[in-house]
């Protein structure tokens, strides 16, 4: 099952990532393709007017950060209990069953220390997972507020179902992706703990005593790549939080609902959709927080680039149409790159 998870999480991941990078590539044979993809990923200001079919008012954004919110939570919990009683990231010397199953064996004492050591990188990786998705929380939390209070949707504001579709199934995958490796366990702990709750009933269910230090002291001894990685994280958090209130800003300030100007300030002045440079700085923190080391988070980061990349590229198209008066020195997305 647990193998299930994380290909199939990987293959989901690999098949958003390669049509957006078929589509890339300078063939004329590809443009239907690329058109009908330009399809499914308009909205807002970028997609016609006159193009409803198949669509559904942008302001429906915020139920994916609404089913963020619940998922990555219920996730954090879980894996955050689990590790609390399963995996607890103290040193401590092995006990008795590990060794003996090793000398019953006829290990050899590296072979023993090798168990060791990848009783120690799982246990780091189980906390690791809890890291991200506490980070993952403040994230949807954010964006769920601000659909709420910072952005002033237009009425005539659509996106594609295709596109919404896409939005629900990331933001339930996404927060799936930082932990799948353990998933199958957090979820055989949460059933036996339900289970046992059922059969016993709550008077019979042995009181547990939470060590509230002990549930976050855990956290505190992740290896100095995840700082490194929260730092990263927290510095696209802000910019994008700035980034988004000039976008609201600038609803409040015009005359008409449909009425558009020229964003300035913050990372405005360097690319025209910084919101998207942010969220990808903010997914490259959730790599670097995790060492690098697991691909599914990779292939996720991958997804968020390559996405965000080709909505940016079609903004500054829509920018440059519609403003004669636009930057010339505004990149897409990637300052003095692209």
């Amino acid at each position: 099952m647990e193998i299930g998870l994380v290909t199939l999480l990987r293959a989901a991941w690999i098949a958003g990532i390669l049509p957006i990078l078929i589509v890339s590539i300078p063939s004329s044979r590809l443009s239907s393709f690329r058109e009908v993809l330009l399809g499914f990923a308009k909205r807002g200001k970028i997609m016609q007017s006159s193009s409803c079919k198949f669509t559904v008012p942008q302001r429906f954004f915020c139920h994916f950060y609404a089913v963020a919110v619940v998922w990555t939570t219920i996730l954090a919990v879980a894996t955050w209990f689990y590790a609390y009683r399963m995996v607890p990231l103290v040193s401590e010397p092995l006990d008795y069953s590990t060794i003996a199953s090793h000398l019953t064996g006829g290990s050899h004492i590296f072979s023993l220390n090798n168990s060791r050591s990848t009783i120690v990188r799982d246990r780091y990786r189980v906390w690791q997972s809890v890291f991200l998705l506490l980070l993952m929380e403040v994230q949807v939390l954010r964006r769920f507020l601000e659909t709420i209070y910072v952005f002033k949707y237009s009425p005539s504001a659509r996106m594609h179902v295709f596109g919404y579709l896409t939005g629900l199934f990331f933001y339930t995958a996404a927060p799936l992706s930082l932990c799948c490796t353990f998933a199958p366990e957090v979820l055989e702990f949460v059933e036996n703990w339900v289970a046992e709750f059922i059969v016993k009933g709550r008077n019979r269910m042995p009181i547990t005593e939470i060590d509230w230090w002990g549930l976050a002291n855990p956290l505190l001894k992740l290896r100095w790549y995840s700082w490194i990685g929260l730092a990263i994280f927290l510095w696209g958090w802000i910019h994008q939080q700035r980034c988004h209130a000039i976008l609201g800003s600038l609803r409040e300030n015009t005359v008409h609902a449909d009425e558009y100007v020229i964003p300035r300030g913050d990372w405005f002045e360097y690319v025209s959709s910084p919101h998207y440079l942010a969220e990808i700085v903010i997914y490259g923190g959730f790599v670097v927080a995790c060492g690098g080391a697991d691909l599914t988070i990779w292939l996720l980061f991958g997804f968020v680039v390559a996405n965000l990349a080709f909505a940016a590229a079609e903004t500054q198209k829509w920018y440059r149409l519609k403003f004669d008066n636009y930057p010339s020195n505004r990149f897409a997305i990637i300052p003095f790159v692209y």
